[in-house]
């Protein structure tokens, strides 16, 4: 199934937290948080402004973001469980991963 969000929304999947602290302390599943990253799914076309003029989304399909801790309504398709959320939301990119990331 596709999705495919309206105006300023977007679509993020959780990443994963760690499994073990810093210091190599492995946290048991019902002592961690639900993460507070994400990759940005899918993307709305934007919302607009008090002119009626389209205004684009800065985010784009592929972003690691961080967002708040009970930011956006949690929804799964096919199995899958995302969360949709308004840009204003989102709280920032992750530059650095994204450049590790290209670097393996």
């Amino acid at each position: 199934m596709k999705f495919r969000p309206l105006h300023d929304r977007v679509v993020l999947e959780r990443i994963a937290a760690e499994e073990r602290t810093s210091g190599g302390i492995i946290i048991p599943d019902n002592a961690k948080e639900k993460p507070q990253q994400g990759k940005v799914v899918a993307v709305g076309p934007g919302g607009r402004d008090e002119a009626g003029k389209l205004v684009p989304l800065e985010l784009k399909p592929g972003d690691r973001v961080l967002f708040g801790k009970w930011s956006g309504t949690e929804v799964k398709l096919d199995g899958v469980e995302y969360l949709i959320m308004k840009e204003s939301d989102v709280m920032g990119v992750l530059t650095e991963a994204e450049a590790r990331q290209k670097a393996a």
